[in-house]
């Protein structure tokens, strides 16, 4: 059966030329909870951006007042016992499979699955006033898309266990001083400095862009000494797999940057 139009725009997906592509979830009137067809469209967004070679850097953002309001509890069943362990309809999966960097655009409020999807991006930057909540424990819904293991990593287990067995609020001025979040920013600004930030991914060398975001995201899930390792084996195949014409390449860029900061000295 067909869905209607009004559904199929629900995930916005917007190629900008300089290599940044948005994707806004555009359910303001329900704070953007999400519905089953929602995650199958939002997955699909990741996996056709990540395909897609003109495009460097993905910023996840959510149209109105809030980032998202988590899993629309009105479909609630839909979605929690639907086909929950389909890789290519789950979109936090396609966003951790993702090649290319992702920038979270948070203003408002990120809800449980809305916390869960924001924890899968790369880089955070939120407005002021934004607020963080995980109601997984009010509601009585186990949590799937990783927050009780990832944020516990990020912030620590103690301010991690209070954020989830209280479901209190943790703000984006809280979130920054924990490292969670990049920068808060006012909310007018918000896709401003995002778009800063992709604008200076892009500049770089987007094959390393890609090795590096790869093997921070495998090498944090790993002890330190497995997580070296990993580094040390990746960057011995990077160098190993450079044919004499790129090494020259990098010799000459390296050389030229330097002239230009003698000239300016």
């Amino acid at each position: 059966m067909d869905r209607s139009s009004s559904e199929k725009n629900l995930i916005l997906v917007n190629r900008e030329p300089n290599g940044i592509a948005v994707i806004t979830i555009n359910r303001p009137d329900a704070l953007n909870s999400l519905t089953r067809a929602m995650n199958v469209d939002m997955a699909q967004a990741f996996k056709s951006l990540d395909r897609d070679e003109s495009v460097r850097v993905i910023i996840l953002t959510g149209s109105g007042r809030s980032f998202c309001a988590g899993v629309d509890l009105t479909a609630a069943e839909d979605v929690f016992k639907g086909d929950v362990k389909d890789p290519e309809s789950d979109p936090v999966v396609q966003m951790e499979r993702c090649r290319k960097p992702i920038i979270g655009a948070i203003k408002g409020f990120a809800v449980t699955a809305g916390f869960e999807i924001a924890l899968a991006c790369d880089i955070l930057v939120a407005a002021k006033g934004a607020k963080f909540m995980d109601t997984h424990a009010r509601f009585g819904i186990f949590p799937s898309w990783g927050l009780s293991q990832k944020l516990s990593r990020i912030i620590g287990v103690n301010k991690a266990r209070e954020v989830s067995l209280t479901a209190t609020p943790l703000t984006a001025e809280v979130a920054e001083k924990l490292g969670f979040v990049n920068h808060v920013v006012e909310e007018g600004e918000l896709m401003k400095k995002s778009k800063e930030i992709a604008e200076a991914i892009v500049k770089n060398n987007q094959d390393l862009v890609l090795k590096y975001k790869s093997v921070i995201n495998d090498g944090i899930k790993l002890d330190l000494g497995h997580a070296l390792s990993l580094e040390k084996e990746r960057g011995h195949d990077y160098y190993n797999g450079m044919t004499k014409e790129q090494f020259k390449k990098m010799q000459e860029f390296i050389a030229g940057r330097s002239s230009k900061k003698q000239s300016k000295l």
